[in-house]
């Protein structure tokens, strides 16, 4: 049995949440709910959940203020919000969930079932400041992603990152001066934070860090030589945008 709070500060969003949790996810108990940050501290220090549904945007503070209250936290956060911006790509830099409102039943099974598996490991603080570490930092961007490993979680710098690449749904990451970090998420899932100048999809299969290209020998699509030494074709629908990227037509 899952130990879960509701903090929310719209008490329908709450009573709807938790007709759904009763209907959808038996596994998941409510033990209480709140309706600002400054109770959900209380909530949280007063029961010791294994889970929270936790709002962002509340009064007496947001979500991620709760949370710099009570570091180290011992429990799973599945966030829950009505905007789609910023923190929601540094919630998933930081291998943390979130759901929209309205909550979709599936993505809210999933979230659950998800953050079931992560209370095996534990590792839940280090996922914490690696979120609040990156909230902090809006105008240097995004600095740090989540990278599952056997013991729980690495915290790669992207500017260490090289390129990565899929294979039979997995994702290989080639990181600067350290081993190779192979994930179990598909490479699209790993699309959507890599977004900014730096990275480009070459390939169906590999996404590269154009910092570290080395040299790119031409062809219908061409291949870039990475520093790493890898030798990655390039799609030739992706060539012309390549070359865009360097200023060159």
């Amino acid at each position: 049995m899952i130990r879960a709070l509701l903090i929310d500060d719209e008490p329908k969003n709450n009573r709807i949440l938790k007709l759904m949790l009763e209907e959808f996810c038996p596994q998941v108990k409510i033990e209480g709910q709140a309706d600002n940050a400054e109770d959900g501290v209380t909530l949280i220090r007063d029961t010791g959940p294994d889970l929270v549904f936790l709002d962002i945007e509340m009064p007496y503070g947001s979500g991620f203020d709760l949370l710099d209250k009570l570091k180290p936290v011992s429990f799973e956060i599945i966030f829950i919000t009505a905007f789609n911006n910023y923190s929601l790509k540094a919630i998933k830099y930081s291998a943390l969930d979130y759901l929209l409102k309205p909550v979709n039943i599936d993505e809210l099974i999933a979230a659950v079932t998800k953050a079931s598996d992560k209370l095996a490991t534990r590792n839940i603080n280090a996922r914490i400041e690696n979120l609040l570490y990156n909230l902090k930092r809006p105008q240097q961007g995004l600095q740090k992603i989540a990278l599952p490993s056997k013991e729980g979680y690495v915290f790669v710098s992207l500017t260490d990152i090289i390129r990565c690449e899929a294979k039979s749904g997995y994702t290989t990451f080639f990181i600067k001066d350290m081993e190779k970090i192979i994930s179990s998420k598909n490479i699209k899932e790993y699309e959507p934070l890599l977004t900014d100048d730096t990275f480009f999809r070459i390939h169906n299969s590999h996404i590269v860090n154009l910092n570290y290209v080395k040299k790119y020998h031409r062809g219908r699509g061409g291949f870039l030589e990475m520093e790493d030494g890898a030798m990655i074709e390039v799609a030739t629908r992706r060539k012309d945008e390549l070359m865009a990227r360097f200023g060159l037509s």
